[in-house]
């Protein structure tokens, strides 16, 4: 409806592909998730939502899926938990420096129900619990601020793909 109401307007998205599933019905869910490989699997989750937008709209609708959940970010800078959290606030630091050193492309970091993103940090961050919202808002908007907005896209590159389209208008 915004572009269809504002000639002028640009449109995006940043949906976490961790919270949809199948009985979202969302277009060619089927297909995509035949693809092993994830970062296509998002260019056809992203590419089909594009084709759902009316045709003369779509040069100005961005769609970005962001790989398993935006907490993935948050992984980029070992060097902010030091500096933002006390040694009592971590509950197990050594899986902190273990799911960093491990992952070179945060957005990957994802096996499971019990290893997302957001349950790691529930793992290492006393205080933290991924199924409040203002919780998870208060301290990934604060970690992802002190990282800075450079880092992360240094490490992400899908999301950094994403963010040089939007500075690309």
């Amino acid at each position: 409806m915004h572009l269809m109401q504002d000639k002028t307007a640009f449109v995006t998205t940043l949906i976490d592909y961790y919270g949809l599933y199948s009985y979202h019905q969302y277009p060619d869910w089927e297909e995509a998730e035949k693809l092993v490989d994830k970062n296509s699997r998002m260019k056809k989750l992203e590419d089909t939502m594009l084709l759902d937008i009316e045709a003369g709209l779509q040069k100005r609708f961005i769609p970005y899926i962001q790989l398993h959940e935006f907490e993935a970010l948050l992984f980029s800078e070992i060097e902010v938990f030091d500096n933002s959290f006390e040694k009592q606030e971590f509950l197990d630091y050594d899986y902190l420096v273990e799911t960093i050193s491990k992952n070179s492309n945060p957005e990957m970091i994802n096996n499971g129900l019990e290893t997302a993103p957001s349950k790691r940090l529930e793992k290492i961050i006393k205080g933290y619990y991924s199924d409040k919202e203002n919780n998870k808002a208060f301290y990934g908007s604060t970690i992802a601020h002190d990282i800075g907005l450079q880092k992360i896209r240094s490490k992400c590159p899908r999301f950094n793909d994403w963010i040089a389209r939007l500075e690309n208008i």
